[in-house]
């Protein structure tokens, strides 16, 4: 395992699932769409995006009447105990369900692990199934009913709109992936890994964390079998729930000031938590916490694992495989 003390570094492109309409395509029931990528700016390019519509393959067309759960929620279509109408009654059930099964096909031929929905859709929506302010509808969606039960990390569309949310979600994401694919063999491993994440751990749950600390500290060898599976699907689950902006701006201040004790060095633009500033701040503070982790090989543990272009990235000279930024 890499030094512990430096940030991981994922450098392959990560193929992230979305529902079309969030990616400007016109294909909601009156032709229109958002998009909802466009505050990404550059970043976006960063991942692969395999964009799916669920009703466009059910083959129901653009434009088309607008679909609605029936009796239930999409965890009951798929268990034949609802159905999917749309506004004139016609049962639409099938299709939708064929529509669903060709959009998860899509995104697994993408290797995608991610997905950014359109919350308040009959399909694509997790939380709610319709836009009207005041009511959640049948939720999950059709589609979203899917994605929850094949275990995709799933991020709201509206909070890519937010820079300090979104930071907050690719973090997460990354810290998700690199966690699902680690393979973990031995208890000091599972140490290795606990010292990565316990400060984002700690930030999203801190009694959790606590406990987990206790938990590990008393742990036996011959525990590591039946407990390690335990540990990840703990962790991979705490890594879905998101921060709230005090948090992450205590947790900014609080590893900045390890950085500047440490390191001896300060970094003008980051702020204390009592600086009043809007979220957009506290989120380029954050981006320029990250970027300077990177270039002094320091550990920011609010964002212990970090996407960049294997282009932005060269050989570090008599370091073996070490990589640092271009200057």
């Amino acid at each position: 395992m890499m030094n512990l003390h430096q940030p991981v570094i994922l450098t392959d492109k990560i193929p992230i699932g979305i529902s079309l309409c969030c990616m400007g395509g016109p294909v909601r029931y009156n032709a229109k769409g958002f998009d909802m990528l466009a505050n990404l700016g550059r970043e976006k390019l960063d991942f692969v995006w395999c964009p799916v519509c669920p009703e466009c393959m059910a083959g129901m067309g653009i434009p088309r009447d607008p679909v609605h759960l029936s009796n239930g929620t999409g965890d009951d279509v798929w268990e034949g105990k609802a159905e999917v109408k749309d506004r004139h009654g016609r049962l639409v059930t099938q299709k939708m369900i064929e529509g669903c099964k060709a959009c998860m096909e899509a995104l697994k031929r993408c290797n995608a692990r991610v997905f950014v929905y359109m919350d308040g859709s009959p399909s694509c929506g997790v939380y709610r199934t319709t836009l009207k302010s005041t009511i959640r509808g049948n939720p999950p969606g059709t589609f979203g009913s899917l994605l929850l039960k094949e275990g995709y990390f799933l991020i709201p569309a509206s909070d890519l709109q937010s820079p300090l949310k979104w930071w907050d979600w690719r973090r997460r994401m990354l810290a998700f992936l690199w966690l699902s694919d680690l393979p973990i063999t031995s208890m000091q491993e599972l140490y290795d890994v606990w010292y990565r994440l316990k400060f984002l751990c700690q930030e999203l749950d801190n009694s959790w964390a606590r406990e987990m600390g206790r938990t590990l500290a008393a742990l036996q060898k011959t525990d590591f079998s039946a407990f390690e599976p335990k540990f990840r699907a703990e962790v991979l689950e705490l890594l879905r729930r998101p921060s709230t902006t005090a948090k992450m701006t205590n947790s900014l201040w609080k590893h900045y000031s390890h950085y500047r004790k440490s390191r001896g060095k300060s970094v003008e633009e980051i702020n204390s938590p009592d600086f009043r500033r809007g979220v957009t701040k506290i989120a380029e503070e954050l981006l320029k916490m990250e970027r300077t982790a990177v270039e002094d090989e320091y550990l920011f543990g609010a964002s212990p694992v970090i996407y960049r272009d294997q282009r932005r990235l060269k050989p570090k000279i008599g370091a073996g495989d070490e990589l640092e930024m271009e200057t």
